[in-house]
């Protein structure tokens, strides 16, 4: 970073303020008022001169203690898979893919996976530093799932799925775990975690003798699903990108606003040949089943699921 100290200094880098407005944080008046107040931290120092220029290409900036990403040309979006997609941007044996959803982005890829029969929520992006962060075991990212089980789940298996069940690749544990509804003869369990195995939730509920019937991902790190519909893509926006950034640190994040107040996915019912149907569990009873909570828990990253 260079300030405005010096006469030469003045052709060095770019007005923070501009920078600011730019990268769409509020107009050219109103972020130097924020410099002013002292709201603003360029590589981690205040700043409050309204001369101070900044190269945005390596400084890194925060308002009010969010990260601002100030390159223009990455791109952050979500996308509501559906069922029968895998988790590539290319299949070589020629199966649904992700690639379809992202035509007209220009070389975006997938943060982590989910299997093709899982849907839910993917981030895609070509911020190829952040996408590490994201997936990577020892970044520690949450996520959330609401699965469709098999049999009425009780606190016991709710008490496994959080001590841990032992699979063929060691032990998975969730972080949190709470039954959502139970009808019929199948259970609504939402379990967060962030572990990183293949077909972790899958293989967790199978060892406590509640098979999944079908599976949805609600959320990935501070990102919401929303009522994004399948297989539709949106941009996320500035305070979604600031909050992946500070997840992606490690930091405490508070979910942003989802974009339209209306209920989430709900996993689907399953027909005969495995594929989901478009009747859903129905809204729960008001009667909670019981709930489970571990504090503390690391977050991380989830391939497939």
């Amino acid at each position: 970073m260079s300030s405005n100290k010096s006469e030469g200094a003045e052709t060095d880098g770019i007005r923070l303020q501009k920078v600011l407005a730019n990268a769409g944080v509020a107009s050219r008046r109103v972020c130097e008022e924020l410099i002013l107040e002292g709201r603003v931290k360029v590589n981690g120092k205040k700043v409050t001169e309204l001369g101070t220029r900044i190269n945005p290409e390596v400084d890194q900036v925060q308002v009010n203690g969010n990260p601002i990403q100030l390159d223009a040309s990455r791109l952050y979006l979500a996308l509501n898979k559906p069922f029968g997609v895998v988790s590539s941007m290319n299949d070589e044996g020629g199966r649904p893919d992700l690639h379809q959803f992202t035509i007209g982005y220009d070389r975006v890829f997938n943060v982590g996976r989910l299997d093709a029969e899982t849907t839910g929520l993917i981030l895609l992006t070509n911020d190829g530093d952040l996408a590490h962060k994201l997936a990577h075991p020892s970044f520690g990212v949450i996520k959330t799932y609401w699965a469709r089980v098999k049999g009425t789940v009780d606190q016991g298996a709710l008490n496994k799925l959080l001590s841990g069940v032992e699979l063929d690749d060691g032990l998975a544990q969730a972080d949190r775990v709470r039954l959502i509804d139970v009808a019929g003869e199948e259970s609504m369990v939402e379990i967060v975690l962030h572990s990183g195995r293949n077909r972790v939730v899958r293989r967790m509920f199978e060892a406590v003798g509640h098979p999944v019937v079908s599976l949805v991902r609600k959320q990935f790190g501070p990102i919401q699903l929303g009522a994004l519909k399948a297989g539709a893509v949106r941009e996320l926006n500035k305070m979604e990108v600031s909050a992946l950034f500070k997840a992606a640190e490690g930091k405490d994040v508070r979910t942003p606003r989802p974009i339209e107040n209306k209920q989430p996915q709900r996993p689907q019912r399953s027909t005969g040949n495995g594929r989901p149907t478009g009747s859903s569990f129905g809204k729960p009873t008001g009667k909670r089943g019981p709930s489970s909570g571990r504090p503390g828990g690391r977050p991380n990253n989830g391939r497939n699921r």
